[in-house]
């Protein structure tokens, strides 16, 4: 069974990537509303993935028979005032959650639970991905907040799905 401490944590980061899937959830509503359609089909991806994020830290609980609780989260920013503010948010969002995996990974060592630091690699390796992700989409947006369709031409070349990662953890309900 993993460390108590990594326990508390990972239920905790289990609301905190929910509540990253209901922020993406919203910005992608955002850009659909623009009729966006590429921008909005990246953050719904982007919220079904961190939707999974969140099972696969259920389903490690469960692997380790460790107590799981589903935590509530705040409701997400739920408009913006132009196509930047959301890539900003989420850029921001993203360097939080990579703060928090840190976070875990840290504990896991400090409470020698060798398992739950080699479940902690795989997202430590997401991270390091989806902040680059989110900081190029950024430098896009910006450069280009006058011209949408430039902006969807870079997602729809750019960010076409690369399909699961075989090395992912397993999703609990998947």
């Amino acid at each position: 069974m993993p460390a108590a401490r990594f326990v508390d944590q990972l239920n905790a980061q289990v609301g905190h990537e929910f509540a990253a899937h209901h922020q993406y959830l919203a910005i992608a509503v955002h850009y659909d509303a623009l009729t966006m359609p590429r921008m909005a089909a990246f953050f719904y991806a982007q919220a079904m993935e961190e939707r999974s994020h969140a099972m696969m830290m259920v389903q490690y609980l469960l692997d380790t028979d460790a107590a799981v609780v589903i935590p509530g989260s705040e409701a997400p920013v739920p408009s913006f005032d132009d196509v930047v503010a959301p890539v900003e948010l989420a850029l921001v969002q993203e360097k939080r959650v990579t703060e928090q995996i840190n976070g875990l990974l840290r504990t896991a060592r400090e409470e020698s639970d060798f398992a739950s630091e080699q479940f902690m690699q795989w997202f430590i390796k997401e991270q390091v991905e989806e902040v680059a992700t989110m900081s190029d989409l950024l430098a896009v947006v910006r450069r280009n907040a006058d011209d949408i369709d430039d902006i969807e031409d870079y997602v729809a070349r750019e960010q076409a799905g690369g399909g699961a990662d075989p090395g992912a953890p397993p999703v609990a309900g998947g």
